[in-house]
């Protein structure tokens, strides 16, 4: 397909602090300029989880500069697939868009131990979404 135009995703989850925050920083680093990412958050915390600056930091992923950011209809209509992680009913639905709902477990309050967990099932699932929405190219 000769389409140049990146596939954009939006992460959302409720505080844009943690789990959100780790699929747009995982999709950034494994696809590139392949993806177009967004996360964002239904009710945005003053700053991003701590227990999960730190994981993503031993997998190489420093996200400490990332500030949570509020859902806003602009950056759903912007993009091509939504992944919502727990915001319920207060995510806004458009037609023609794709929507996945990926449950996992919520990391506020948790220690870095109870997070590496969280953040592996979600760079496998963020691997499984490259593979579907911008393979690498077979060279």
């Amino acid at each position: 397909m000769p389409d140049t135009a990146a596939p954009s995703v939006l992460f959302v989850c409720v505080h844009n602090a943690g789990r959100s925050q780790m699929a747009a920083a995982f999709l950034t680093h494994l696809a590139g300029d392949r993806v177009r990412v967004r996360s964002a958050g239904s009710a945005p915390a003053g700053t991003v989880n701590p227990a999960v600056v730190e994981a993503m930091a031993e997998v190489g992923i420093d996200i400490a500069a990332e500030v949570p950011k509020v859902l806003t209809v602009e950056a759903v209509q912007a993009s091509d697939a939504v992944i919502t992680m727990g915001c319920g009913d207060t995510c806004p639905v458009f037609p023609g868009k794709r929507y996945l709902d990926w449950e996992l477990p919520d990391p506020a309050g948790q220690g870095v131990a109870a997070v590496r967990p969280i953040r592996d099932e979600i760079e496998k699932r963020v691997r499984g979404l490259i593979d579907e929405i911008a393979p690498a190219s077979r060279a």
